[in-house]
């Protein structure tokens, strides 16, 4: 059954077209929003390109998106990369860009959308479990997930109760890269950490921020949600 109120609204997904931004693609649409999939610079997806990272280059993508849709109704800021190395390998370079990406880019691309919500708005954050606790080898991407959910509350703040704005910390997800980065028997060790026994599928992300940005979520603002098969517990 369809969640009730995104028929029709502007939703912008930043890294829209691949793993969980895809799927968050597919279920607006199949809501009947409108929808723009921003892709990394370097993807050869059809999508809106833009580096992230890159104020210039998000004020462009925004400028684009209001010619497309006329405004945004919904943002949600998925682009992320990761990088894994020993905290004390991890270079200069490293830390820079994972940062920039995952961190400064959510605060480009959401400063972008919450100026054109003048009439209200839904912004929601691709966070991590990595950003609730400590995983050996992802220093910068732990860090830089922990700084999106404080991003996440601070201006669910400032901009309430005009704009709602939420983190989602998703677990394992898996996502056909990842899969391609398993063997079955890697794959079964970390399904076995797991209470649910398994990891979750995009599609299962992409239904909470549909539920979020719904009329249905309208008193979520300033959360934290894990959606982790109970890893966290």
């Amino acid at each position: 059954m369809p969640v009730q109120g995104l028929e029709g609204k502007r939703v912008v997904v930043t890294g829209g077209t691949s793993g969980i931004g895809e799927a968050t693609v597919e279920r607006f649409r199949a809501e009947g929003s409108r929808v723009v999939a921003i892709a990394d610079r370097d993807v050869e997806d059809p999508g809106l390109l833009c580096d992230v990272a890159d104020g210039a280059s998000v004020a462009s993508a925004f400028a684009r998106v209001d010619e497309l849709l006329g405004g945004v109704d919904v943002l949600v800021a998925n682009a992320g990369i990761s990088i894994r190395k020993p905290f004390l390998e991890i270079e200069e370079a490293d830390w820079r860009r994972v940062l920039d990406v995952n961190l400064t880019g959510v605060f480009f691309c959401a400063q972008q959308a919450a100026r054109r919500m003048t009439d209200g708005g839904v912004i929601l954050m691709t966070a991590s479990t990595n950003g609730l606790t400590g995983h050996p080898y992802y220093a910068d991407y732990n860090a830089s997930k922990a700084g999106v959910i404080l991003l996440a509350r601070t201006m669910a703040l400032e901009l309430a109760p005009r704009v709602r704005v939420n983190a989602v910390c998703p677990g394992y997800v898996l996502t056909p890269m990842q899969r391609a980065e398993y063997s079955d028997e890697m794959l079964a060790e970390v399904n076995a950490g797991i209470p649910l026994g398994r990891h979750a599928s995009p599609q299962e992300i992409a239904a909470l921020f549909a539920f979020l940005a719904s009329d249905e979520g309208a008193y979520f603002t300033g959360a934290v949600i894990s959606i982790d098969g109970g890893e966290t517990a």
